[in-house]
């Protein structure tokens, strides 16, 4: 681009790096990790102790580019395919006889959240980023489990309108119990974001049917208007040192590398971020001084690279998982110690609040909790009955009262949190650690349960208390 101060063309950025992100959410173990992995041929299960376990622990994350073939008389879903994200040039259908081209419909960075209970913060960090989700539902287990149920509340309380359902491990089990699974699907999702959404049928290990999943994701989830005009501003959700042990500062001289600066992981909400912009991190770092009180003190620095995946960028605009270079010192930012703060443009950055008035709204009772019957197949007909029937078996969710000790979610930050103060819908809550957000904001409110956080509900920003920054 010769003006770097020139908006991108759409068609160009979705070219080197992802523009949507959709989250995969749904129970534990119900094949979310194998679905990415078929779709984009990335494995997210990274870390030792989530090899060791087969598990999701952190979000996991992969990118790639969906084609459909330009050839009318290439039947659907054949017609759709993913690609891998560094797919480049031309492309040719490869169903035999066809010779259509592949055209380019979407860069999509796919979201791979945890679906343990435990984990829930981590999936409510994630869905601070998501677009669009899939709802993955396993066809040999009753319909919803837990975590299903749980998860596809807390997509809704982030707002999301754009759900694709996906019913997995159909080899798995018999066509009567495909069905009986369907039934279930359909009757748990009415009434929900996902109650219009057709059930896609899949193997995701086996690789069967995922070709019509790239078509729902092409045709029933509309790509986000996105702000490229304001100031930039970016959501973290990952910080890492990407250097090894050893390295060592070189700061010139021919072939000069040695150490880099730490690396912030996020996602963009607005605007353009170019290379050697400067930027400001909120809140950044936060002390105690000698009388016990908080101090902020946002980081400075520049942008020294942009990257998606193991593409360059010059510029990145809103959609995709950006992983930005930095000239912070690597320390601050290893082992996800920025997550949760707010990338942008000095002097454009929101308030950084040590206490928020909320205008909330509760569910009814938990989800994601088992009730007396511990028997899977009844579990699905108990959601019913507890949510909307007249049976009470599942733990009702009581009202907030003075001293109540909550978790939540603003943003990708998660924190705790205690209401000071109750007035109808309406809380005052002190936090633990400040937050920087935007008035109006959505987030989500936990609370605990038998040893974990459990989903209650969510809420609005109204007002807060700023604090004074450094």
């Amino acid at each position: 681009m010769a003006n770097t101060n020139s908006q991108p063309s759409f068609a160009e950025a979705m070219e080197n790096q992802a523009t949507i992100n959709i989250g995969i959410i749904g129970h534990v173990a119900h094949g979310k990790s194998a679905l990415v992995r078929s779709l984009t041929g990335i494995n997210t299960i990274r870390f030792k102790q989530e090899r060791e376990r087969n598990i999701t622990m952190k979000i996991g994350y992969a990118n790639a580019k969906l084609y459909k073939c330009n050839n009318a008389l290439c039947p659907r879903p054949k017609c759709f395919k993913a690609y891998s994200s560094h797919t480049t040039g031309t492309v040719i259908c490869d169903r035999p006889t066809c010779g259509g081209q592949m055209q380019l419909v979407r860069h999509v960075s796919f979201v791979d959240c945890p679906g343990h209970d435990v984990l829930m913060q981590n999936m409510l960090n994630g869905a601070a980023v998501m677009d669009a989700a899939i709802l993955l539902v396993a066809a040999n287990e009753a319909c919803p489990q837990p975590q299903t149920a749980e998860n596809l509340a807390a997509v809704e309380t982030m707002n999301l309108q754009h759900i694709v359902v996906v019913q997995n491990k159909c080899d798995l089990v018999s066509k009567d119990q495909a069905t009986m699974s369907f039934n279930q699907i359909k009757q748990f999702t009415n009434g929900t974001s996902a109650q219009e959404s057709t059930v896609v049928p899949i193997s995701a290990e086996m690789k069967v049917n995922v070709d019509a999943v790239v078509e729902q994701l092409c045709q029933q989830i509309p790509m986000p208007v996105r702000d490229y005009a304001s100031d930039p501003r970016m959501v973290v959700i990952r910080s890492f040192d990407i250097n090894r042990p050893g390295d060592t500062l070189k700061l010139s001289g021919k072939g000069a590398s040695g150490l880099k600066g730490g690396v912030a992981g996020g996602s963009i909400t607005r605007g353009v971020l170019r290379v050697n912009d400067v930027v400001e991190i909120r809140p950044g770092l936060v002390t105690r001084d000698s009388n016990n009180h908080i101090r902020v003190r946002p980081l400075r620095t520049r942008v020294e690279s942009l990257g998606s995946e193991s593409t360059q960028l010059k510029f990145a605009v809103p959609g995709g998982l950006i992983g930005v270079g930095t000239l912070l010192d690597p320390f601050l930012c290893r082992q996800d110690k920025l997550v949760g703060n707010v990338l942008g443009k000095p002097d454009s950055m929101p308030k950084v609040f040590i206490e928020l008035t909320i205008h909330f709204t509760l569910l009814r009772r938990l989800l994601g909790i088992a009730g007396n019957d511990s028997v899977k197949e009844t579990q699905y007909e108990q959601y019913m009955q507890d949510n909307f029937g007249d049976s009470s078996r599942l733990t009702k969710v009581s009202k907030f009262k003075k001293h109540d000790v909550l978790q939540i979610n603003v943003g990708a930050c998660t924190g705790l949190a205690t209401v000071v103060g109750v007035k109808d819908d309406l809380a005052k809550l002190k936090l633990e650690r400040p937050v920087c957000a935007d008035i109006g904001e959505s987030i989500a409110l936990s609370r605990k349960f038998n040893g974990s956080f459990r989903l209650i509900g969510w809420a609005k920003i109204v007002k807060g208390k700023a604090l004074m920054l450094d």
